[in-house]
């Protein structure tokens, strides 16, 4: 646990108890402050107040007297769709809001680094798309070179439940727009922008809300090195942002679009080969073709920005090869679960907008597609032109109606269940053929989660093939 900082002796207000609540709150009653929690949820408030903490409603009248700070959950909307009523009361009263990905940042380094050899450091990794898998790989590769190494945010553990780093310790964070968008105190040594795409338009008020809280990883705290994305106009444009000119070797471009052969430090993939120059001169190269733990384009992206954080922290390129090639993937991310009769399938449940939908079904060929579910705003056109080695897309979702008529390049079943999507695709399957799980939207209409989804065709595979 990262003990609070800051805030001993002082009373702060929690709102949201789930896992980054509630180890939040842990956090702060671990360094010295008492923590007043509030959920909607009476189940989430039980938890806490069994834990010992007191439980406060901050929708009351004088709920923030001699409050310090209030500490919100990064999944509560605290301005957009519409100002949430916990964080207007906490501002008129004059109460700074943040999250635990603040307060994690102000609390991490302690005096026993004076001690250390080698000061630890955070790599924080956001974006649209491939943020964890970029993460899980930057961990997977310092874990195989023997680096010391802890992997949290919106995946693995919550910021404030890790442990206090050791000597030499590099902490990978993946951060969402949800955790950037409110943080006080952003200041990773090595901060990572994949991508962008729309998604989550309606908790930023659009495009520009959305970019925005993105680009606050990298202007709150400035990072002493910056690997950025540069094949949409958003990312070419914070690379211009935070370079000082085209040989500030402190702004690593990648792209999986172009050859980036300039004066600066660029990483890019083309036909599945990883590329390294460095002012103007090749300084490495990684065949990624035959890694079945990054498949596709988009995997080659998040290879390209892995491999940009594991040269920055010393590492060779023969080293990274290595770990790259041991890295088997992530539940409901290109992750083959099964091969048999010549089929591949494959579950990338985590395909859950439309760019991220079209990006898995470029790494594959001749694809039995099952898509559908909760459609995000924006429409599915631009799907459309991605469905070329689509042979049948097999719609889920209760409107898959609906969705199946806005597919208009690629013959359509709609099933509705997944259990009816994956015995067809299945008993129509022939052999050189792929069913992939790609959604193109949220899961919520019919599972909790995308992992849930997920896991439900996975089962339903490996029962298929049993049987």
């Amino acid at each position: 646990m990262i003990p609070v900082q800051g805030l001993s002796n002082q009373r702060v207000a929690v709102l949201g108890l789930g896992r980054s609540g509630l180890a939040t709150a842990r956090a702060l009653h671990e360094g010295g402050a008492t923590a007043l929690c509030w959920d909607d949820n009476p189940a989430a408030r039980d938890v806490a107040e069994t834990e010992g903490f007191e439980i406060v409603d901050l929708a009351r009248q004088g709920a923030f007297e001699n409050v310090a700070s209030l500490i919100v959950s990064p999944g509560i909307p605290h301005l957009y769709p519409e100002p949430n009523r916990v964080v207007t009361a906490a501002l008129k009263a004059g109460v700074p809001v943040d999250n635990d990905i603040g307060l994690f940042f102000r609390s991490f380094a302690t005096s026993d680094w004076d001690n250390y050899e080698t000061t630890p450091k955070v790599v924080a990794v956001t974006g649209s798309n491939g943020k964890s898998t970029t993460s899980a790989l930057i961990h997977h590769v310092l874990s195989e070179v023997g680096r010391r190494t802890q992997l949290a945010g919106n995946i693995g553990r919550g910021v404030l439940d890790i442990e206090p780093a050791e000597d030499g310790e590099v902490v990978v964070l993946e951060l969402s727009s949800y955790q950037t968008d409110l943080a006080r105190s952003l200041t990773p040594d090595l901060a990572v922008f994949t991508n962008l795409s729309p998604d989550h338009l309606d908790r930023h008020a659009g495009m520009g809300g959305y970019f925005a809280a993105k680009r606050r990883l990298f202007s709150e705290g400035g990072p002493d090195r910056a690997i950025i994305g540069v094949d949409e106009a958003e990312g070419l444009y914070l690379a211009g942002q935070l370079s000082e000119g085209a040989t500030d070797d402190r702004v690593m471009k990648v792209s999986v679009d172009e050859k980036l052969t300039g004066p600066g430090w660029n990483i890019f993939a083309r036909k599945g080969f990883l590329s390294e120059y460095r002012k103007g001169r090749q300084a490495g190269s990684i065949d990624l073709r035959n890694i079945k733990g990054l498949p596709g384009a988009h995997n080659h992206q998040n290879a390209c920005c892995a491999y940009a954080v594991c040269r920055s922290l010393g590492l060779a390129p023969r080293v990274i090869e290595q770990g790259f090639a041991s890295f088997g993937g992530l539940p409901h991310r290109s992750q083959i679960v099964a091969e048999q009769g010549g089929v591949t399938y494959v579950n990338d449940s985590k395909a859950t907008n439309v760019d991220a939908a079209a990006k898995a079904l470029s790494a594959f060929k001749k694809i039995r597609w099952i898509c559908g579910g909760l459609e995000k705003e924006g429409g599915l056109d631009a799907l459309n032109a991605a469905t070329g080695d689509v042979v049948k897309a097999y719609v889920i979702g209760r409107e898959a109606a609906q969705f199946a008529m806005q597919l208009s390049s690629v013959e359509s079943a709609v099933c509705t269940t997944m259990e009816e999507a994956v015995a067809q695709a299945m008993a129509d399957a022939q052999e050189g053929e792929t069913v992939l799980l790609a959604p193109a939207a949220a899961s919520f209409d019919q599972y909790n989660s995308f992992e849930k989804r997920g896991d439900h065709f996975v089962d339903l595979v490996k029962a298929g093939l049993v049987e």
